[in-house]
């Protein structure tokens, strides 16, 4: 069995939706610490004068002792208008945005507290979307010890995993002997972007998957694993 991990993250990139396409079971490691500044409750969208941040305000107050489960949106900003107005106002004239802008206006009509239920339910659709079928396990829900590479290991263990695939920053801390001995492989995922129509000029890779969506709609996973490394390849090279 494959298995692969990530961390909440608002409105995702195209790589990480690769990781899970390539995966058998996806572990939404809710469990950790909230990391400021980080791709937790931001992600990026093109306009006509380039790139902007989309950020979820939330309460920071004592971050640093709380699970990123237990963060709280900031609600009395009004959020949700402004991405709605920014998402409407700058892909309204996209191929495909008619056939999935329903959801998000809908998304950001409802009151969210938790940062994670919102990152949630928005992930949950965009894997549907896009025809990825994996098992959804919530690391909350499953008491995984130990840190960094020694918590992987044991999610990998509890699980079942015959496989692991890490992130491209994963290689800097997994210990794979620790792996080895209990004859779990690894893989590293090195994406590489690719190019796809976009509105506003010259293109920009590292948008949210959104972006991706609007302007190429039903071949938008096909794009998403151009050039990149297939379950079926992975199995080849692994000999699961």
């Amino acid at each position: 069995m494959i298995l692969t991990a990530h961390q909440p993250v608002y409105l995702p990139w195209l790589g990480l939706f690769h990781k899970i396409a390539i995966s058998d079971v996806f572990c939404y490691f809710d469990d950790v610490q909230y990391l400021i500044k980080d791709w937790n409750n931001r992600n990026k969208i093109k306009t006509q004068n380039g790139e902007i941040w989309m950020t979820v305000p939330v309460l920071t107050t004592g971050y640093r002792e709380k699970k990123i489960r237990e963060i709280e949106i900031n609600n009395s900003v009004d959020w949700r208008k402004k991405h709605w107005k920014s998402i409407y106002l700058n892909y309204k004239k996209a191929p495909y945005f008619n056939k999935y802008a329903d959801f998000f206006e809908d998304v950001y009509k409802k009151e969210w507290k938790y940062l994670t239920d919102l990152n949630e339910y928005m992930l949950k659709w965009f894997l549907a979307t896009l025809g990825i079928k994996n098992k959804f396990y919530k690391a909350s829900e499953l008491n995984f010890q130990g840190s960094k590479s020694d918590l992987v290991l044991d999610m990998c263990k509890k699980l079942g995993a015959d496989l692991y695939i890490f992130g491209t920053l994963g290689k800097d801390y997994a210990e794979e002997e620790k792996f080895t001995k209990e004859n779990i492989k690894i893989y590293s995922q090195e994406y590489k972007h690719p190019v796809y129509p976009q509105l506003h000029g010259k293109f920009l890779p590292y948008m949210s998957i959104i972006d991706l969506l609007f302007n190429c709609g039903d071949k938008s996973l096909e794009i998403l694993m151009e050039n990149n490394i297939t379950k079926k390849e992975l199995l080849k090279i692994y000999g699961n």
